[in-house]
């Protein structure tokens, strides 16, 4: 225990501890591989960073290759530089294929632990040179990713695997009704658990039924021989079981906009601050009319010149809540998304149309509010609540979810927190946790850490200003 906890900076949680424990002991009785069945919030990260980080000091590794989706590449960067408490150097490989490849060759010339990061749709693609950088650990970030057997990224990940030492697979608790999923999960996490055919396991573990014998039917007889080969390298945590969390946690995830979208960024905030030099009067209301189309670019949307159209300039943060809706449903739990314009909230909805997801939504245009909160709290195929952060304060209980994400955030303190307290009250029986996607290098960053320190936002950004600090970020 104290090997791993001379390898972070902070103190753990008793779950995180334990896991990391469970994992080290499992590859020291030569187990390849670990998985990590930690839900959303209850610090899946830090485990893991506890297992590299004591491998690395006992001389086990000395190249880690963490593959996980785009939106959450810069989220491992982030929690190292947090966490970690040995020598390390990281790269997100990013860019041209070639550029990746810059950055990989560099890396293989370090003298610390090796970090390199990348998204799945890049690792299939670039499985040559990632084979290459001869990976000693392989950490499989949201590995529910690989839930098919047959993609592109889960054949590369499962090719990469066998090569590796040790692998770490990170997920949510897994759903109980989908065994079919696990194979080609725990393919790559150790093949010695359920093998390397896909079919001889299915044949095994599933009669074939259904219209045209097309449908697995999992075999009820074999749950316990199944249950005991699916946990003999897994630790489970589900948040209402660990009892040492706090009652909020909060995550910042900071999402990249496409270069074409940061170019219209900071053409806008140029823009904007070319106004302000003209100005003689720099007032609260002056600035947050004005940096409000900054905002909306960081959504995704900014109005045309004619005011009643909007151009798609960003799709970033709409890939990173495809993330955490997806990661929500392995969970089967809930969810409250928060939105402040009107076109994200359009988005949002879309998106959770076309994957067939059940919501509810208070915003603007909705008149029945008690009919669609009803609907979230009670009905248990309703998963997604849409809420627009104007309309979404007083009168309003949400507990069916413990889990909120502000995709944008308004100016208004008052807001910010009615809406967080939408699922931390009365009737909550698991702690909360708060995602927010921010964009880097916009304004993003500042509005989130005046809500969160109960700064005077707009006060902030004229002393900046008037300090001839021009920068959102």
């Amino acid at each position: 225990m104290n090997d791993l906890l001379d390898v972070i900076k902070v103190k753990p949680f008793n779950h995180q501890l334990t896991g990391a424990s469970l994992a080290v002991n499992s590859f020291n009785l030569n187990h390849h591989g670990f998985a990590f069945l930690m839900e959303m919030g209850t610090g899946k990260s830090l485990t893991s960073i506890m297992v590299m980080g004591s491998l690395y000091r006992n001389d086990k590794i000395d190249r880690v290759l963490i593959v996980a989706p785009l939106s959450i590449l810069g989220v491992w960067e982030d929690e190292l530089s947090k966490f970690a408490s040995f020598a390390y150097d990281i790269v997100i490989l990013k860019g041209s294929t070639q550029n990746k490849i810059k950055l990989l060759n560099e890396l293989k010339k370090s003298e610390k632990l090796k970090i390199a990061v990348i998204n799945y749709e890049s690792a299939w693609r670039m499985e040559k040179e990632l084979l290459g950088f001869n990976a000693d650990l392989i950490i499989a970030d949201e590995g529910h990713k690989l839930k098919d057997n047959r993609s592109k990224q889960s054949k590369a990940m499962h090719t990469l695997g066998d090569f590796a030492k040790y692998k770490l697979l990170l997920t949510g608790t897994v759903i109980t009704n989908k065994e079919i999923d696990i194979f080609s999960q725990y393919r790559f996490v150790d093949r010695s658990i359920f093998g390397d055919s896909f079919y001889k396991w299915r044949n095994y573990y599933f009669t074939m039924g259904g219209y045209g014998l097309h449908t697995p039917i999992f075999k009820k007889a074999l749950t316990d021989d199944f249950q005991n080969r699916f946990m003999s390298i897994s630790y489970r945590v589900r948040k209402d079981e660990c009892l040492d969390l706090p009652p909020i946690t909060e995550e910042v995830r900071a999402i990249d906009l496409e270069p074409q979208a940061l170019k219209i960024y900071k053409q806008l905030e140029d823009e904007m601050f070319a106004k302000f030099e003209d100005d003689k009067e720099l007032t609260v209301t002056n600035v947050l009319t004005k940096i409000l189309r900054l905002s909306q670019a960081t959504g995704g949307y900014i109005p045309n010149d004619d005011d009643t159209s909007y151009s798609n300039v960003s799709t970033a943060k709409m890939e990173a809540l495809i993330d955490i809706v997806d990661a929500m449903k392995q969970e089967d739990k809930k969810l409250v998304i928060i939105a402040r314009f009107n076109k994200e909230l359009d988005a949002i909805e879309d998106m959770l149309s076309l994957k067939k997801i059940q919501y509810a939504v208070v915003r603007g245009n909705v008149k029945d509010r008690d009919a669609e909160i009803k609907n979230f709290q009670e009905n248990p195929e309703c998963k997604v609540f849409v809420g627009q952060i104007a309309t979404c304060g007083l009168g309003i209980t949400l507990t069916a979810a413990s889990t909120m994400v502000f995709y944008s955030m308004d100016y208004s303190m008052a807001n910010f927190e009615q809406c967080k307290s939408r699922i931390h009250r009365a009737g909550q029986t698991n702690n909360c946790h708060y995602i927010y996607l921010v964009a880097k290098n916009t304004v993003d960053r500042k509005v989130l850490r005046a809500l969160r320190n109960k700064i005077d936002l707009a006060k902030t950004l004229v002393d900046d200003f008037k300090k001839g600090i021009k920068t959102m970020d």
